[in-house]
């Protein structure tokens, strides 16, 4: 399963793609707005929005490509690794 992570920590991301791998998943993870983030993204099973640390023009990037790529799309104010472990437990079983 291949997981794009919007928002989050900077100093998180190696926890967040170890995590990831635990649950047998890729991951791209995104903490900061670049210009070119829509054609980063690709076609993900998965979004995971980390609503407090993420600006609402990157969430709407994010919900758009997403819905084109007909992804699951789940919010978390948590941007901690125990939301994300609990979130893909739920997803990715």
């Amino acid at each position: 399963m291949s997981i794009v992570i919007i928002g989050g920590h900077d100093r998180m991301v190696c926890q967040y793609k170890e995590i990831c791998k635990k649950h047998k998943c890729k991951a791209k993870v995104f903490t900061q707005m670049s210009g070119n983030l829509k054609e980063k993204i690709g076609r993900p099973d998965l979004v995971v929005l980390f609503t407090n640390t993420v600006s609402h023009k990157m969430v709407r990037c994010a919900l758009e490509e997403a819905e084109k790529a007909r992804a699951d799309v789940v919010r978390c104010h948590t941007s901690s690794g125990n939301a994300l472990a609990e979130i893909l437990m739920e997803k990715c079983g």
